[in-house]
């Protein structure tokens, strides 16, 4: 099945906010159709003002663009806020039936929904709800950039289903403060205490837990 153009944008919209240079072959391979049919795709969202391209970045969203992205991905975190407190689903299991929900919400449904919900500012990975005045935590900072003896606490997590299954073995929570005590040796885990248990958490984890550093 081929993805309608709001799969482009947002995929487009999340490369953008990593700063990863997308090219049209990446897309395709992202969207996993060929690359005839993204060729046909980006001549559209370009000509209609949604798609520009940036010397460094590749790929990008225009103003117009980037709205339209926020405003789906809105949908999109709402609905997982509601899936979580509402129906009693995990964070792991929420994306796949927020995706299908999204496409079919009205902008009158999505405000209806936020205020059912009390607008919440962050989804259940941590991530901004655009729209309900949270911030969009340019303060955070991975993890693997901390120095032992470093405290913070637990702000953000990539929305990647092998990334939330693993921080479930290891009970992590959001919102919980810790400290750095020790990183292992050869691209060993990142030992943190948290509540005077430590915790250690895997090298590639540590770059997709974004953190708020005490000061």
């Amino acid at each position: 099945m081929t993805p309608n153009r709001e799969d482009y944008i947002k995929i487009i919209f999340a490369m953008n906010q990593r700063n990863i240079k997308l090219t049209n072959k990446e897309l395709a391979a992202t969207l996993d159709v060929s690359a005839a049919s993204t060729s046909e795709m980006i001549r559209k969202l370009t000509e209609s003002g949604l798609v520009v391209r940036h010397k460094d970045l590749g790929l990008t969203l225009s103003e117009e663009g980037t709205r339209e992205a926020q405003n789906l991905v809105r949908k999109h975190r709402l609905w997982e806020v509601f899936l979580v407190e509402q129906l009693g689903y995990s964070w792991t299991d929420v994306h796949d039936d927020a995706e299908v929900l999204e496409h079919v919400t009205s902008n009158n449904l999505a405000q209806k929904l936020s205020e059912y919900l009390n607008n919440p500012k962050y989804c259940p990975h941590g991530s901004i709800i655009y729209g309900n005045g949270g911030l969009d935590r340019d303060g955070v900072t991975p993890l693997a950039s901390l120095k032992v003896g470093d405290s913070g606490t637990f702000s953000r997590v990539r929305d990647d289903l092998e990334l939330l299954n693993y921080l479930e073995t290891i009970s992590f929570n959001l919102g919980e403060t810790f400290e750095l005590v020790r990183i292992d040796p050869y691209e060993g885990p990142f030992v943190v205490n948290v509540n005077g248990k430590e915790v250690a958490i895997s090298y590639r984890a540590a770059h997709d837990i974004e953190v708020e550093v005490m000061q």
